[in-house]
């Protein structure tokens, strides 16, 4: 876990020039940050330039700082400083996937809770809030979060615990403000919890604790490792209280990463920003493209996008996830047959081409549409 003062949680490494008047200090970039690990509390003893890999369930000794690999270990204390530094976090908690990360948020909540959540959310996210609904005694309310407004006769400053927001949305890449409606739930329900699901975006794109939220959580399967050659899920977080609550939950429940997958995710982190400007270019082009054919194309890039400047407010790109509706389920199954380069999967953000049909996959409802993830490799 990363450091608990949440005033000095923005770990920014120094430039090395001193500070001047006329030359005052400034931060690294944040592919400068993405590319180095420094975690200055954890030296290596050796001076390795590349964490290593401590693949062991025990640690020996009485007192030590590791004890049991569960509630602890070197690989895995690295990997959390790290993203904790790049998503302007003091907290940081590295889990065994995204759904495994929501499971953790989702309890904090209790019997007679309620959830604000977004109308146009993950396939998976709707299933454990069912559950929730059915099963835990909490009451879920599906509004569409694109308009503030529509949140307003839901909050309960006695019960809303919870609101969970997705921006863009998965998969129609709706906008959804969430400076703004941070500032009512705050204002209205001081309580609830602001959680956000920013695995569309990664920290190198959108930094929603930035913004107000209290939690946020990512599918560290996608962007931030890059390659689909590990299952992972990432929390972040300021609130101390909140901290300790996960942190407990995790260590109880035995889901947090193991060492070998830290290392994967730490490498693959490394290379976040330079992957993203490479796959955000490409699906630009690629948007622009299937717009011109006449298709419903789904990208907050393009300019019709719906709440486009309000993405532009609060993030600094587009992403590498544009969908597409061509209005017959006969000719999206077409479509997607006929694909070479790209791969017929579910999930995104890995240097390869992945092309999902998510009514067939993911998303039951959605008949017609079609989900790109575009790759690292395509120069168009």
């Amino acid at each position: 876990m990363a450091s608990t003062n949440s005033k000095t949680f923005v770990q920014d490494l120094p430039t090395p020039e001193p500070e001047t008047p006329c030359r005052p200090r400034q931060p690294y970039r944040f592919s400068t940050l993405c590319a180095t690990v420094e975690n200055p509390s954890q030296k290596d003893q050796y001076g390795s330039s590349s964490v290593p890999i401590y693949q062991t369930a025990t640690f020996k000794g009485v007192d030590g700082q590791y004890d049991y690999t569960r509630s602890g270990n070197p690989t895995r204390s690295h990997l959390e400083h790290h993203l904790a530094k790049i998503s302007s976090a003091a907290h940081a908690f590295v889990v065994s996937s995204g759904m495994a990360a929501l499971d953790t948020i989702l309890r904090i909540l209790k019997p007679g809770d309620e959830v604000i959540a977004g109308d146009d959310l993950y396939g998976g996210t709707n299933r454990i809030l069912g559950y929730l609904k059915t099963h835990g005694g909490v009451a879920v309310h599906h509004v569409d979060t694109t308009k503030p407004d529509t949140l307003l006769p839901y909050i309960n400053p006695e019960k809303t615990a919870m609101v969970l927001l997705e921006s863009p949305t998965n998969p129609l890449l709706k906008i959804v403000d969430l400076a703004r409606i941070a500032a009512d739930i705050k204002e209205r329900a001081p309580n609830a919890v602001i959680v956000v699901d920013n695995t569309m975006m990664s920290p190198y794109l959108q930094r929603p604790l930035e913004h107000g939220a209290d939690i946020v959580y990512d599918s560290a399967t996608k962007y931030l490792s890059g390659h689909h050659d590990l299952m992972a899920g990432v929390i972040t977080c300021n609130r101390d209280d909140l901290a300790k609550q996960m942190g407990f939950m995790i260590n109880a429940a035995g889901n947090a990463l193991t060492p070998f997958d830290c290392f994967l995710l730490l490498r693959g982190s490394k290379t976040l920003a330079i992957r993203m400007d490479r796959q955000q270019a490409t699906t630009m082009l690629v948007a622009q493209m299937l717009d011109r054919l006449g298709f419903k194309v789904h990208y907050p890039g393009l300019a019709e996008h719906p709440n486009r400047d309000v993405h532009e407010r609060i993030a600094d790109g587009y992403g590498a996830v544009l969908s597409f509706t061509t209005g017959d389920k006969a000719l999206s199954e077409r479509i997607v047959g006929a694909t070479r380069l790209w791969g017929i999967s579910v999930s995104f953000g890995c240097v390869n081409s992945l092309i999902s049909m998510p009514c067939v996959m993911s998303h039951a409802h959605d008949t017609t549409n079609i989900k790109l993830r575009v790759p690292a490799e395509w120069r168009w």
